[in-house]
């Protein structure tokens, strides 16, 4: 019997994706059904839906599973879920399909996974703007109830992105067709959940903890995975590789950077890099508690989380993202019960007085001692060509980062925040 968590839901594995000869079959019946276009953010979600990663969910949500995640944290089941998983659709689909239908899911010319819509329903701009302030705002200074809207449709990447669907969300369960680009792009890195398990397995890890990345590691998130490493069998280096906001390093540019840290500076038999093909959702506290429930899911117990983890702009406290799995409801059935439990590390920076990498949990030393690090303020220097602070990132990681960044023929500009800044700490 495994010694792993268990996948989260208490049924094991949920995966959606066919193989074989149903997959042959289900493909040639697709192309006789309605396609309906889906975005970039749904296609991340089936693929999740196909390996596995999404378990226990078989489909898209329903209207009382979209409301009780947005208000309780759990789909109408009880089960624990942070964020809603719906698929958009417009007037015009929505017309076209009825309960009961069967239909294509498509994107770019893919058919990603088949339907059967089981509900559709009306998501009115009061519906959107109340999911976003259930999903969305937090505690942090842009969040305020005099500031949330002003700025949140300008500035917030995931509050646009709810603004922005269309009039009706369908329900239903998919059978998924395709994994798209992932397989063959990031062969060896892109893992499905029955892959790490297989891999923690191997290597006898029970406890594995996971470090979440949108941005190249610099030097703090190299020291909190090897906090990590030093309290749990091993580590899941574990990249987004689906679509980030303007300004982002792309995936492949992040793979080969963290590649080359894992090389020179990691004990390789304690690490593994993989990554994951959902894009962004920006939604700071809930994320992280997303990012904890589909990593129980590849077999990780433990999931890293820091300083102003998946957050954006000001919108949330800098530990918010760590009170929040406080705060969460509690149930008593370990099947619907979120297992995987946050690792809390505090802020952490290079200090010239300690000479070597500290947090405010160990550093008695001030400010003007500190080299603060995030991956913001690595992206701007980046972007405008200044000089790297030393003691920011390693070398030969800065390198292959210089390298990307002049070869850019359009820059895109990128917002300082205060926790990004090190401005908020004390």
């Amino acid at each position: 019997m495994s010694k792993l968590v268990p996948p989260h839901g208490g049924k094991g594995l949920v995966c959606c994706k066919l193989h074989g000869n149903e997959l042959v079959a289900e493909q040639d019946k697709a192309k006789g059904l309605k396609k309906v276009q889906i975005s970039a953010r749904a296609k991340g979600d089936l693929i999740m839906m196909g390996i596995g990663g999404f378990s226990p969910l078989d489909g898209f949500m329903t209207k009382a599973d979209w409301k009780s995640v947005c208000e309780n944290y759990t789909l109408a089941d009880g089960t624990f879920w942070p964020v809603p998983i719906t698929l958009d659709v417009s007037q015009a689909d929505a017309d076209a399909i009825k309960e009961g239908d069967e239909i294509a899911l498509e994107r770019d010319g893919v058919i990603y996974a088949t339907m059967k819509v089981t509900e559709k329903y009306a998501m009115t701009e009061t519906e959107k703007k109340w999911e976003c302030e259930k999903v969305f705002k937090g505690k942090g200074e842009e969040s305020a109830d005099d500031k949330f809207w002003k700025i949140a449709l300008e500035d917030h990447p995931g509050v646009q992105m709810v603004m922005a669907q269309k009039e009706f969300n369908l329900a239903g369960t998919v059978k998924v067709l395709s994994e798209g680009e992932y397989p063959d792009q990031y062969k060896g890195v892109y893992l499905t959940p029955a892959e790490t398990r297989a891999m923690f397995e191997e290597r006898g890890w029970k406890e594995v903890a996971a470090l979440q990345l949108r941005n190249p590691m610099h030097r703090s998130h190299e020291y909190l995975a090897k906090i990590a490493i030093e309290v749990c069998d091993g580590v899941l280096i574990h990249s987004l590789i689906g679509n980030l906001k303007p300004g982002d390093i792309p995936a492949d540019v992040r793979v080969k950077a963290i590649d080359c840290l894992v090389d020179k500076y990691f004990v390789k038999d304690n690490v593994i890099q993989a990554g994951y093909p959902l894009d962004m959702r920006y939604a700071g506290p809930r994320e992280g508690l997303l990012h904890a429930t589909f990593r129980q899911n590849y077999g990780v117990s433990k999931m890293i989380i820091g300083r102003d983890h998946a957050g954006v702009g000001d919108f949330y406290g800098l530990f918010e993202a760590q009170e929040i799995f406080d705060e969460i409801p509690a149930n008593s059935d370990p099947g619907k019960a979120l297992l995987c439990q946050p690792l809390k590390i505090d802020w952490t920076f290079y200090c010239h007085k300690c000479d070597g990498m500290a947090s405010l949990r160990t550093c008695p030393h001030g400010k003007e001692d500190r080299v603060i690090l995030s991956g913001t303020k690595l992206r701007k220097a980046l972007s405008e060509g200044a000089e790297i602070v030393d003691h920011f990132g390693r070398d030969e990681v800065l390198e292959i980062l210089k390298a990307y960044y002049q070869g850019l023929t359009e820059k895109v500009e990128v917002k300082m925040q205060g926790a990004a800044s090190g401005d908020t700490m004390k």
